[in-house]
C-alpha cells in the first residue's frame, strides 16, 4: 500500500511552495523525483497584441516559469540527498512557432532553457530533463478548443506520421523512462509528438 500526500499549492506563491516541500519532508523524509507539471495559458485574439494584457502575461509566467523555478529550488536539498531527478513539462511550441497564445509559447521556451541551465547548475547530483508533448488529447485541449476540438485534433492526427495525437500515457511513459533509466541523460528535451514537428 503506497503512502500518498495531497497538497493544494499555488506554485507561483513561494511561501506555499516552501510549506508544501516541508510537508513532503515531514511525511516521507525524502524526495527522489520532481515532476514540474503545473501550467496555465491565456486567452487572446491571435495576431492582435493589444488584446493581450500584461496581467495575463505575468500570470502565465508566474505559474509556468517562476513556479517551476520556485518548486525546483525548494526541492533541491532533498533531491541532492537522494541523487534524484527532475522532469519538466515543456511543449513543442517552446521549440518552434505555433498557434498557441503568445505567453504560453514564450513560457514554454523559457522552460526549455531553464531545463538545460538547471541541468548544468545541479549536476552531478541531480539530473534535469524535460518532455515536450505535441498536440495532446484530453480535457485541457477540449476546454481550449471547445466545439473545434474534434475537427482540429483529427486534422493534427492526419498530419502526424503515426496518425494520432499524444495521450497522457505517452507522456507518462516517456517521463518514467527518464526517471528509471537513462542515467547518463541530463539537459535534454524529449519531443513526444509522433513525428508531427518533423513533418509539418
Amino acid at each position: 500500500s503506497a503512502k500518498t500526500l495531497v497538497v493544494k499549492c499555488d506554485v507561483a506563491d513561494e511561501p506555499a511552495v516552501r510549506a508544501m516541500l516541508s510537508q513532503i519532508k515531514e511525511r516521507f523524509g525524502r524526495l527522489d523525483v520532481l515532476i514540474n507539471n503545473a501550467g496555465t495559458t491565456a486567452s487572446w485574439k491571435p495576431k492582435d497584441l493589444e488584446t493581450l494584457s500584461l496581467e495575463e502575461w505575468d500570470r502565465v509566467f508566474a505559474v509556468n516559469v517562476r513556479g517551476l523555478f520556485q518548486v525546483t529550488r525548494a526541492a533541491v536539498p532533498m533531491l541532492k540527498e537522494t541523487k534524484g531527478c527532475i522532469v519538466n513539462t515543456a511543449s513543442i511550441v517552446g521549440l518552434r512557432p505555433g498557434p498557441q497564445p503568445l505567453p504560453y509559447a514564450a513560457s514554454k521556451a523559457a522552460v526549455v532553457n531553464l531545463t538545460k541551465t538547471l541541468a548544468w547548475n545541479l549536476g552531478p547530483e541531480i539530473r534535469v530533463n524535460a518532455v515536450a508533448p505535441g498536440w495532446m488529447e484530453g480535457d485541457w485541449m477540449k476546454r481550449m478548443l471547445k466545439d473545434k476540438y474534434e475537427d482540429l485534433m483529427g486534422k493534427r492526427a492526419k498530419a502526424t506520421p503515426l496518425k494520432r495525437v499524444v495521450t497522457a500515457d505517452d507522456v507518462a511513459e516517456t517521463m518514467m523512462s527518464l526517471v528509471e533509466g537513462n542515467r547518463f541523460v541530463t539537459g535534454e528535451i524529449i519531443v513526444i509528438d509522433g513525428g508531427f514537428t518533423a513533418s509539418t
